[in-house]
């Protein structure tokens, strides 16, 4: 008898379980593969262990223009890999720990929702039966592999991959086709055409990078297509071949060959198969509705992370899981998805929070934007020879407080957990103004741009 059960080892639950165990709750985890979910060990972690492998080799081969000259550098994909499962492998091991250390009680095998009785929900892994007074799912999502003719039989012989597969991937494919352009479809194509790989990415929207700011993704797509990224928009894929990939673009049929798919056009909630109907917890479109406290239509029965669809992020995940065991502990919590930062980690680097130069103007909002040159930063004219980085701020006119901030180029994703504070408390732009920020810093950028407004 347990007062908790999570479901699900990844962000959302291994970070649940422990601020749940130091709450005073016993607690079980019950996780069906690897502690640490998809982001540990096929996401997040591995995938930024290769780019930083690449930024690595970049330098390399464009160190001339800072005075460096490097003679025969090379990458060995297998030895980045190797390094990679180290590193998944001593953080791994690193939440095992955690979970030892604060009490929590950890079962390695799929767990399955089999009902509610007197004494609470009751869950069912491996040969045994547990019980507890309430329950979190956090069982993540897994990667969207559409009805497209061709692709699940090349899925199945190794010729199209999920982000799972290719992170395992040892040979170097000569041409990869990366379908779809988001997140996790341009940090790939960033990392294997920066060792030398031919990459197209097919794209059925008219630009990149979702739901980002349209002219921060412009001009990582403008970067990328110097570096020798073709990017076909507007595509709509209709066929997996044996050794290409075949689509539509402006009304004509069209084939990009190649010896490598990366099918990379979003994820799914991971809510089928563990048992929800028994208890009758709400799903919509696949993903368990949740409340902005976490709690779902059942009574005891939390959701957080990926599995209720909303912001499928491993820092959304952390944060889900933590208001839903302050509010079981009594302690009212709510989620702010509106100051939640998404950052996309290629070379240069994106990052982003809040409001966008398009979404204030398809939800009607009295806001003034404010761009700005990284150039004004001293130390990113010394770093980036040629750099086309910008800033942008996104201001609410009636309150002259911070509602977006978006960033292109290198330290973007270390600076905008400064610029998400700002947006989730509201600050005017007056008081940015009186910061001090060090110099010279690339972040001292946005207190330029405060002034400019």
């Amino acid at each position: 008898m347990y007062d908790l059960i999570v479901l699900g080892g990844g962000p959302a639950g291994y970070n649940a379980a422990e601020k749940a165990a130091h709450g005073g709750m016993k607690t079980l985890l019950i996780e069906g593969r690897a502690l640490g979910g998809v982001c540990l060990n096929e996401g997040c972690v591995p995938t930024k262990t290769l780019l930083y492998s690449a930024k690595i080799y970049d330098y390399s081969k464009h160190g001339a223009e800072y005075g460096v000259t490097f003679d025969g550098a090379k990458i060995d994909h297998a030895a980045v890999i190797d390094r990679k499962n180290r590193v998944v492998k001593t953080l791994v091991g690193g939440v095992k720990a955690q979970m030892k250390g604060s009490g929590v009680e950890v079962v390695t095998a799929y767990g399955k929702i089999t009902g509610k009785n007197a004494d609470g929900y009751t869950v069912a892994a491996g040969d045994k039966e547990y019980t507890a007074k309430q329950l979190l799912i956090c069982t993540g999502s897994v990667a969207s592999v559409p009805p497209i003719p061709g692709l699940r039989e090349s899925v199945a012989s190794g010729f199209a991959m999920t982000n799972r597969e290719i992170l395992d991937m040892k040979r170097v494919p000569e041409k990869l086709v990366v379908i779809g352009g988001g997140v996790i479809g341009l940090e790939m194509a960033s990392y294997f055409n920066s060792i030398g790989v031919k990459v197209t990415v097919i794209e059925m929207l008219d630009h990149i990078a979702g739901p980002t700011d349209r002219q921060i993704g412009a001009i990582l797509q403008k970067n990328y297509k110097k570096k020798g990224i073709e990017f076909l928009l507007s595509a709509k894929v209709t066929s997996v071949g044996t050794n290409c990939v075949n689509y539509e673009m402006n009304g004509k049929a069209e084939s990009a060959p190649c010896d490598a798919v990366l099918v990379s056009i979003g994820r799914r909630a991971m809510s089928a198969d563990i048992g929800l109907e028994t208890i009758g917890v709400k799903v919509e479109r696949g993903a368990i509705v949740t409340t902005d406290e976490m709690k779902t239509s059942v009574p005891g029965v939390w959701a957080a992370g990926d599995v209720n669809g909303k912001l499928m992020l491993a820092h959304t995940a952390y944060r889900e899981g933590e208001v839903a065991v302050n509010n079981m502990l009594g302690k009212k919590d709510m989620m702010n998805y509106k100051s939640v930062p998404s950052v996309i980690y290629t070379n240069p680097e994106v990052a982003s929070v809040g409001e966008t130069s398009e979404s204030i103007k398809e939800k009607g909002l009295d806001a003034k934007v404010q761009t700005l040159t990284l150039s004004y930063s001293g130390r990113y004219v010394a770093e980036n020879e040629g750099g086309d980085g910008i800033v942008k701020i996104i201001v609410d006119k009636e309150h002259n407080t911070v509602i977006g901030v978006h960033m292109i180029g290198n330290y973007a994703s270390e600076i905008i957990y400064g610029a998400a504070m700002m947006v989730e408390r509201e600050m005017r732009v007056e008081n940015i103004r009186k910061f001090v920020f060090p110099h010279p810093t690339v972040g001292e950028v946005i207190r330029e741009a405060m002034f400019q407004l």
